[in-house]
């Protein structure tokens, strides 16, 4: 039985109002059915309240008794629901097919023609009638990997929906890539110093998100049913058989890759698809912050990758781990599991984190070699990759590997000054 609304309230105002302190006050109640509802009950405050409330604890009590009582069996973002014709964000305002075309600067039959409701465009082979440019490449690990770049008119429609629908949709706080404000940098300062952290891997994440998961989004939005669905449309595509058969590799991680491509998903490769996984993903999110509470851990995802520190159980943790990734529809990639202890390197997204956030030594030398070299011999001959702003790839790489280090920064900007771009 979940606790009482006077006990949650009393705990909720018993200290700062965030995730961490809330999690932290509210886990300890006695009566959570699972350590994934304190995640639930906690983003349901945050939902209701960005700020702490400013009422009597008497009409808190009240509040928080009706948002417990009136939670769904399918947990929305926020407990209530949008009448028709009503939004749950400020999103835009399209309550039709005929608003949404002009909302993006299309008639009704260009709108079809994008959103392809017909799924017309998975029987017509690789070529100008295509929306998409598809490109099969191998991940460090070798699996496959399918990059999906728009055509440039379905980029910008994508960037539209991007900037007037996903950007007013709230991101969980444990989300960290693709939000404003957040970095590989503000995960790692969150798992630095701990004495255990584990980082698990989700496989295929782009693809895992359907067509009909991020309708359903758009509904929960408070969309029509058909602008939910042409809207879909403009964000997802389905892979035509003649790309999937040219796929490399083999095994059956390959297979389940071109079964879920074969169908409506999130290309990798869209501007709006990081937006739209991060949002499907909120309710993992709240399930895995929950979860982390329970076992006095500290959680938080970039893309698919899922980090947890603290004094953790990890086999009983990786395992749990597993069967809520798989009940919210995606799941781990076992061979990438890394527990990582604090006698050992501790990376995250890359950064070094056993006692302060820092880019690795190794990518510090490399960098500092590189820059030698285009000293010594010019730029053009580093440039093996072929960056068409070799220049500015640069700086950012040394932006990355000098950041809290002072030092390295002052050290690689003089190597750069001293090369010659003429």
């Amino acid at each position: 039985m979940t606790p009482s609304p006077t006990a949650v309230a009393a705990a909720a105002l018993a200290g700062p109002w965030n995730l961490d302190g809330l999690v932290e006050r509210l886990a300890p109640l006695r009566g959570w059915k699972s350590p994934e509802e304190v995640g639930d009950v906690v983003a349901l405050l945050l939902g209701r309240w960005k700020r702490r409330p400013r009422r009597t604890e008497e009409r808190l009590v009240g509040e928080i008794d009706a948002l417990l009582t009136s939670r769904p069996g399918v947990r929305p973002l926020r407990p209530d629901e949008p009448g028709p014709g009503e939004f749950r964000w400020p999103v835009a305002p399209w309550t039709g097919l005929s608003e949404l075309a002009a909302g993006l600067d299309l008639d009704v039959g260009e709108l079809a023609w994008f959103a392809d409701p017909g799924g017309w465009l998975r029987k017509v082979p690789d070529g100008p009638l295509q929306h998409y440019r598809r490109r099969w490449t191998t991940s460090p690990s070798g699996s496959p990997r399918l990059l999906e770049s728009p055509a440039p008119r379905l980029a910008e429609l994508q960037r539209r929906v991007a900037r007037k629908v996903l950007a007013h949709v709230p991101v969980h706080p444990a989300a960290h890539g693709f939000v404003r404000g957040r970095s590989p940098w503000t995960l790692a300062a969150l798992h630095t110093g701990r004495p255990m952290v584990l980082r698990l891997d989700l496989e295929g994440f782009f693809a895992h998100v359907t067509g009909a998961r991020v309708a359903g989004l758009l509904r929960t939005a408070g969309y029509p049913d058909a602008v939910a669905t042409t809207l879909a449309g403009l964000l997802v595509t389905a892979t035509p058989q003649p790309v999937l058969r040219a796929a490399p590799g083999e095994g059956a991680a390959r297979r389940r890759l071109l079964t879920r491509l074969a169908g409506p998903h999130l290309p990798q490769g869209a501007p709006s698809s990081p937006a739209v996984a991060n949002l499907l993903a909120h309710r993992l999110d709240r399930r895995l912050a929950g979860l982390a509470a329970a076992v006095g851990a500290t959680y938080g995802r970039y893309a698919d990758d899922l980090v947890f520190s603290g004094d953790l159980p990890v086999a009983g943790l990786t395992a749990r781990v597993a069967d809520i990734a798989t009940e919210e529809g995606f799941r781990l990639r076992d061979e990438k599991t890394r527990v990582m202890p604090a006698h050992r390197r501790q990376r995250v997204t890359g950064v070094v984190v056993n006692s302060t956030p820092a880019a690795a030594r190794r990518d510090y030398d490399e960098l500092r070699a590189l820059l030698h070299n285009c000293a010594r011999t010019g730029p053009e001959t580093q440039n093996r990759a072929g960056h068409p702003a070799f220049r500015e790839h640069l700086q950012g790489r040394i932006a990355w590997v000098s950041t809290g280090r002072p030092a390295r920064a002052t050290k690689l900007r003089e190597l750069l000054a001293a090369i010659d771009w003429s």
